[in-house]
């Protein structure tokens, strides 16, 4: 399952982002995002975070997402498989 959302959390990133498959194979923990990434943006997160949520059947609440939350793949796939597992 682990290996799933992180397969699909780089599927989600490529997609919205319209990042090279090899961006997104290169991506590790400590690949920054925001701040990072040009295509990451503050209009692209909130497509971003709501295509998370589709396709990953969460809900990610206002009160979640931070400037920890972006910071680098890591960190986000922590969140992610937080929020599926709970």
């Amino acid at each position: 399952m682990s290996k799933d959302i992180d397969l699909t959390l780089r599927r989600i990133l490529g997609d919205v982002l319209g990042l090279k498959p090899a961006q997104v194979e290169a991506l590790n923990e400590d690949s920054g995002l925001f701040g990072h990434l040009p295509e990451l943006d503050s209009m692209a997160v909130a497509g971003l975070l709501t295509e998370i949520e589709d396709r990953l059947d969460i809900v990610i609440e206002d009160d979640e997402v931070d400037g920890d939350l972006l910071a680098d793949y890591g960190a986000l796939l922590r969140f992610v498989k937080g929020k599926v597992a709970a």
